[in-house]
């Protein structure tokens, strides 16, 4: 059972689910995206997201027309295997269609950049194996600044980032609250 933390951009509000690996995530419609599709590699008993990139990824599985094979969405800091600013940490970001054909591939990353709905998608020339679509907050994080600036009383999956990186360097932050209290 994975406890998930949805930030409803429509709220300002942090909602909490809990699901099994098979069952859809929140805001997820038709059951397009599992639990444990959006988990992928990670060990984490807790998942977060935003509201925002689970519409997003219904609107592009209604365009693409097929099921969309996610490799993995999340990922947390201390499990490493992304650079210092990854939109996976911030549970916004889709690698996806590893297991597709090439002209698969590339029509699905058709789709998402003609969507609309995402902030960034990634050249084929960066990802020629998958399509990495993400929904997130400011500029692209491999251009010049990936994440938000957070302050005093800010609630975002960025937080959590923080307070994530902060736990696991051994300062006390109360947990994952998405509050922040600094």
């Amino acid at each position: 059972m994975a406890k998930i933390l949805v930030f409803n951009n429509d709220t300002d509000r942090m909602e909490t689910y809990y699901r099994g690996e098979s069952e859809a995530m929140p805001y997820n419609a038709n059951r397009t995206l599992t639990v444990g599709e959006f988990r992928g590699s990670s060990g984490s008993p807790t998942l977060w997201t935003t509201k925002r990139a689970m519409q997003s990824f219904n609107t592009t599985r209604y365009l693409f027309g097929a099921p969309i094979p996610v490799g993995f969405a999340f990922k947390r800091p201390w499990e490493g295997g992304h650079g210092s600013q990854s939109q996976h940490y911030a549970g916004v970001a889709f690698d996806a269609g590893q297991v597709l054909s090439n002209t698969q591939r590339n029509r699905l990353r058709n789709t998402a950049i003609s969507s609309g709905v995402w902030s960034y998608v990634e050249p084929a020339s960066l990802t020629p194996t998958w399509v990495h679509f993400d929904k997130r907050f400011g500029r692209p994080a491999c251009g010049t600044a990936g994440y938000p600036l957070i302050r005093q009383g800010s609630i975002s999956t960025y937080v959590l980032i923080a307070q994530d990186d902060l736990n696991t360097l051994g300062f006390t932050t109360g947990g994952l609250d998405r509050n922040i209290w600094i």
